[in-house]
């Protein structure tokens, strides 16, 4: 049973975890991408937290890391923050929540679609703009400025754009 006390320290950590964006599309905290796997409260105020990067390589881990433990280890009864790399449970664009996929959008990103494990050609290819909605649509290269994304044009409002691809 979580006393109230705890309770309160919980929502306050979510609260500041809400508060450290992806370093990379600034508009998005790691909450919304999926990114965290547990956070934990010792009785002596410990907070561990477990969180999954998009990829093994992602050059932003040790930034997130650090925004963690300095956002979370500003709260007054957490005595220490650690967190853990896990990748037991691998990360996929399904982990974004629904407030993310709007944020990236927001931000000019066509958000990932949905998908139940198998990623296909199609996902890229079939792609709405998140400027106008159009489906008129186009591919242009499947590399884009990171790993992460792809870049597609618009025939209806002639915009390019990027589409965070599907994990």
């Amino acid at each position: 049973m979580v006393n109230k006390v705890d309770h309160n320290l919980e929502k306050a950590i979510w609260e500041a975890l809400e508060a450290v964006k992806d370093p990379e599309i600034p508009v998005i905290s790691i909450v919304d991408m999926g990114l965290l796997n547990d956070v934990s409260i010792s009785d002596q105020g410990e907070v561990t937290i477990a969180m999954t990067p998009t990829f093994t390589g992602c050059p932003a881990i040790d930034y997130m890391k650090a925004d963690i433990i300095e956002k979370v280890g500003q709260l007054e009864e957490v005595k220490s923050v650690t967190v853990n790399i896990d990748f037991s449970n691998s990360w996929n664009t399904n982990r974004i929540t629904k407030r993310g996929r709007e944020q990236l959008k927001a931000f000019g990103l066509a958000p990932p679609p949905l998908h139940q494990g198998e990623i296909h050609m199609e996902m890229l290819e079939n792609v709405a703009c998140p400027y106008c909605d159009g489906q008129n649509t186009s591919l242009n290269t499947p590399f884009g400025p990171t790993l992460c994304r792809s870049i597609h044009y618009c025939h209806d409002c002639k915009e390019a754009f990027q589409q965070f691809k599907p994990v």
